[in-house]
């Protein structure tokens, strides 16, 4: 997409999008089917396996209208809003409920850092719980975990043993599963996904776990 900076008319609902592409979904509840993604540009977090630094800045000012015109060019009704931080932006909430009301079925990659109760029901928020290994564990907000329901999806990126062994003791304390679909992801070429396989199965976690489905298919430079 081009990034080129445009000045959207006065009062105009829009986002900072730094690209909207179509492939398949890596990752969660609906892995391995074709969506429509909408990374939306920024984030306050610099996770240390984050691989989407291009997001963080620059970007181009998109309309509501010329989002959507995007996304029509695609056969599906899947949309994937990720980032960055979504939610960084605030107009972000108002592009899901949108979304939503022409029929899509909408996720939103979060990384739970930001208040997510302002997001439309109708959308299945797939929120990460920051592990220690990405360096922005203190960046977990409590209260997002009240909001969740069996619409949602949670995500926990395991870097090394340290960050299994916390990501246990979080469920333990906070039992996720018996809420929504918890997954557990390798950081990529951090711990292989035999590894993290074997610590679930000998611990027998209510837990999915998972791979990044596109970078298998297309490599690191696939992105997350």
């Amino acid at each position: 997409m081009n990034t080129r900076i445009t000045t959207p008319a006065p009062n105009q609902e829009r986002l900072r999008i730094t690209e909207i592409f179509y492939s398949v979904q890596g990752e969660a509840r609906t892995s391995g089917m074709p969506t429509v993604f909408i990374r939306l540009t920024g984030c306050p977090l610099r996770c240390r396996y984050c691989d989407t630094a291009y997001a963080f800045e620059g970007g181009q000012w998109m309309s509501f209208d010329e989002i959507e015109a995007e996304v029509e060019k695609y056969n599906t009704k899947l949309i994937t809003v990720t980032g960055g931080e979504p939610l960084a932006q605030k107009s972000c909430p108002a592009l899901l409920s949108r979304l939503c009301d022409k029929g899509y079925d909408v996720s939103l990659e979060t990384s739970g850092a930001i208040d997510i109760s302002e997001t439309d029901t109708r959308v299945s928020r797939v929120m990460d719980i920051k592990l220690p290994g990405s360096g922005e564990v203190e960046k977990n907000l409590p209260d997002n975990i009240q909001q969740l329901t069996a619409h949602d999806q949670i995500k926990f990126v395991i870097c090394d043993r340290e960050d299994y062994d916390w990501a246990v003791d979080f469920l333990t304390e906070h039992p996720l599963s018996g809420i929504c679909d918890v997954f557990f992801s390798p950081s990529y070429a951090q711990v292989s996904l035999k590894q993290l396989t074997e610590w679930v199965l000998r611990d027998q976690l209510s837990v999915r776990v998972q791979c990044q489905l596109h970078k298998l298919i297309w490599g690191e430079e696939s992105g997350r």
